[in-house]
């Protein structure tokens, strides 16, 4: 049964906002209720005639969450699964994300409820063209800048680039996650996976923890620049999953062969040297980075997680009844809107060279996130030792809080 999304982080906003006394220390503003409450939410439906002459109809989202602290920026997610209530969950967090790591934007999110290996290749520009043409006086360079998610790459936002700019001027800064060629940055593609790294490494020196091993839940993007990021740190990568099954090898995988194998089968099943793996989540490691979809640890398998420490590539793993059993086995978090937002930092510094017409060296861009997402690891690790919370509850407090003073700043009106 999937959960959902929206109530777990509408929970986890009132008990930061419990904590920082918003409602005693602003009185009859109500900022948490005013926070969870979107300002746009836009529906639509997306029609689209098939290869072979048979119409389509998907439902196209895009929820602007908020735009206190800067223009609204968000991926967009191609998914069966997706619904309104995953779509505002997600531009929440990129909300809280935003602000916990310094950076001046908003949240969003967008998407359309398609399987996208069902289209083809043609289908797919048709299908992402018609949902920017939808969103054009809606989305911008100081407006609403979308970028890659779930089921999306370089390559849609290539096309939502192009379709973008036959209606405006100004359209290279309106869209991140580009290819290099038409204006995206070096170090984009691999940010998120390397920022989940960056944060894991501080937190594995926090916890002492010797000789760790690795699984990887999700094998996309974000999961295998994380496994590359391991192997480039000499950590190993133990087990692997995708949405076809999972394989391990406790002497560690060959990462950069797997990637390989991966490219060419579509899937990490049946790589050599490797055993099939039942679940990945329950699996024998110390480390655990869940980076595909929201809601893969949840209270029916969280007491059986043997990992001490877990690092969230992907937004909302951890259901809200999960995160408080792993809270009693005195399990590690660090949570999405920190482990994951290398993705965001590196797209704001492509917005910023496509504002400036001046582009940075891949060093460059990873020394900037590197040093950006571990100040904002040590912020969370220092409210929380003060605090005597966890990692997750001192990201919210320190997020909401920045929301919270700039909602009370702009005023009500």
């Amino acid at each position: 049964m999937k959960t959902n999304p929206f109530d777990d982080v509408s929970k986890l906003v009132r008990a930061a906002g419990d904590y920082l006394e918003l409602e005693k220390k602003y009185p009859q503003q109500t900022l948490v209720e005013r926070f969870l409450i979107p300002d746009k939410t836009i529906l639509f439906r997306l029609s689209l005639k098939r290869d072979d002459g048979t119409a389509g109809y998907y439902l196209g989202y895009r929820v602007q969450h908020s735009d206190m602290l800067g223009c609204y920026k968000g991926g967009i997610r191609f998914h069966p699964m997706i619904d309104l209530d995953e779509v505002k969950a997600l531009a929440t967090w990129m909300t809280l994300k935003t602000s916990l790591v310094d950076i001046p934007f908003g949240g969003a999110k967008g998407g359309i409820n398609v399987d996208p290996a069902t289209l083809s290749f043609s289908e797919r520009e048709r299908l992402t063209r018609k949902y920017t043409h939808r969103l054009v006086n809606d989305i911008g360079p100081a407006i609403d800048i979308p970028a890659p998610d779930v089921g999306t790459s370089a390559q849609e936002m290539a096309w939502i680039y192009d379709e973008y700019r036959k209606h405006q001027s100004n359209a290279r800064a309106a869209v991140t996650g580009k290819p290099l060629e038409i204006g995206g940055s070096a170090g984009r593609q691999a940010a998120t996976g390397n920022g989940v790294v960056f944060t894991m490494l501080e937190a594995i020196k926090d916890m002492k923890l010797e000789n760790p091993k690795v699984a990887v839940q999700g094998f996309g993007n974000v999961g295998s620049h994380a496994a590359l990021a391991c192997r480039k740190n000499r950590i190993p990568v133990v087990a692997v999953s995708d949405v076809k099954g999972g394989i391990c090898n406790p002497n560690g995988l060959d990462v950069k062969k797997l990637i390989r194998h991966v490219a060419a089968t579509g899937s990490v099943v049946g790589f050599a040297g490797a055993s099939e793996l039942e679940d990945i989540i329950t699996c024998d490691c110390d480390i655990l980075l869940p980076c595909a979809l929201e809601g893969a640890i949840t209270e029916n398998n969280a007491a059986k997680i043997k990992a001490r420490l877990i690092v969230e590539g992907a937004n909302g793993p951890t259901t809200y009844e999960a995160n408080g059993i792993l809270q009693k086995m005195n399990v590690t978090i660090v949570p999405d809107i920190l482990a994951n937002s290398g993705g965001v930092i590196v797209s704001y510094y492509e917005w910023v060279q496509n504002r400036e017409g001046f582009y940075w060296e891949e060093t460059e861009v990873n020394e900037r996130l590197k040093k950006k997402i571990i100040a904002a690891y040590n912020k969370v690790r220092t409210y929380a030792q003060k605090n005597d919370m966890d990692l997750r509850q001192a990201a919210y407090c320190l997020a909401l809080k920045k929301v919270a003073d700039a909602m009370i700043l702009r005023g009500t009106q």
